[in-house]
């Protein structure tokens, strides 16, 4: 079973966990986008979704999907969402498309967090796969000479713009040890908007796509 195949079986098993007349939260990348496409078999049941990017929202469009702003939304009882590293804790690295921003605030306003995964993701020590931080560009030297000093070597992510016009920074060669710590501290830094550690507020559920069918982490 090739992981793309995988990534199609967890967003297929995510959509038991959306209620029917709600409004739904969904993720960026290419696991929510399986689930973008598996949701569309089901868009009578839902009120609608808030998306966390540009590009989730256009995918969920061209499906007849409604999509709403945050603020118009009250309750979202269910975000979904992919995710760059996991550790057993259900603590994520996310941000590799460049939605983190949007992400976390989706994640903290949403109910239930179901983070859709192929099995690789799942780490003892995350790390591995570069730690995104979205920063305001005046800042993005000091921000990364503040990174240096926590051990962390800095890459700007040239060439691109979040959907709110700031800048990435992706923290290389950092064993994330504490990531309830670290994702507090690296947020402490002024000029971050935010980091893509999902710790403070973890997944609730991690649905992970293996040979063996889906494995359910919670």
């Amino acid at each position: 079973m090739t992981q793309d195949e995988m990534k199609k079986m967890v967003a297929h098993a995510a959509l038991e966990y959306v209620e029917a007349g709600a409004i739904i939260g969904v993720g960026t990348g290419s696991t929510a986008n399986h689930f973008i496409d598996a949701l569309a078999g089901i868009k009578h049941k839902i009120d609608g979704t808030v998306a966390s990017s540009e590009a989730t929202a256009e995918r969920l469009r061209g499906h007849g999907i409604a999509v709403f702003e945050l603020n118009e939304v009250n309750d979202i009882p269910v975000y979904v969402d992919g995710a760059d590293e996991s550790n057993q804790y259900l603590h994520l690295i996310k941000g590799g498309g460049g939605a983190l921003t949007r992400e976390k605030i989706i994640a903290a306003a949403s109910d239930k967090f179901i983070c859709v995964a192929d099995e690789s993701k799942l780490v003892d020590v995350m790390g591995t796969f570069p730690l995104p931080v979205e920063v305001i560009p005046m800042a993005r030297s000091y921000v990364a000479r503040e990174i240096v000093k926590i051990g962390g070597q800095p890459v700007w992510r040239e060439d691109f713009i979040t959907d709110n016009g700031n800048q990435i920074i992706d923290i290389q060669n950092l064993s994330v040890m504490d990531p309830v710590k670290l994702e507090a501290q690296l947020n402490n830094i002024v000029g971050v908007v935010t980091n893509g550690l999902f710790a403070i507020r973890p997944a609730d559920v991690l649905l992970l796509g293996s040979e063996n069918g889906v494995k359910t982490i919670t």
